[in-house]
């Protein structure tokens, strides 16, 4: 736990002193992730940051400033709260030129088929697992968003 202790504390987690196990993300604390998050964009135009391990779920603080990778998660599940910014969620369909980049990760260069769907701050989506998903972003454009990974 003591890993996590720093990168929460740097993304405006409180933990309640009372109530073990309870964790509160203030509105104000999570907008400040943009700033702390935009020197860490990779190569990828991603980047991220993991604020709480609870087992079978954890949590990430994520920014995009371009269009990213289709994805697909063959054991978990994707919730996403978008704290800011918008863009196109494109969801189903199936992965182009898809290459494992981990063990039941997989990710490509786009979808073939898929849903678009429009998303923007104060929205939240669900990606069932084996569901291909890609974050599309308009040319300048960002967004900053909590995804809970919800592990089978």
């Amino acid at each position: 736990m003591i890993k996590f202790a720093i990168p929460l504390l740097l993304a405006g987690l409180a933990f309640s002193a009372d109530a073990p196990g309870v964790v509160h993300w203030t509105a104000a604390s999570m907008k400040d992730w943009r700033t702390h998050l935009a020197p860490k964009l990779d190569a990828q135009h991603v980047a991220t940051e993991r604020v709480g391990d609870f087992g079978k779920y954890y949590f990430l603080a994520v920014m995009r400033n371009s269009t990213g990778q289709a994805e697909l998660h063959e054991n978990d599940a994707d919730i996403m709260f978008i704290q800011s910014g918008e863009g196109t969620l494109i969801t189903g369909g199936s992965v182009i030129d898809p290459k494992t980049t981990a063990p039941h990760e997989i990710r490509g260069p786009g979808i073939r088929g898929g849903k678009e769907t429009r998303i923007a701050a104060g929205d939240v989506v669900t990606i069932p697992p084996k569901t291909p998903h890609l974050v599309k972003l308009d040319p300048g454009k960002e967004i900053v968003y909590m995804a809970v990974k919800v592990l089978e």
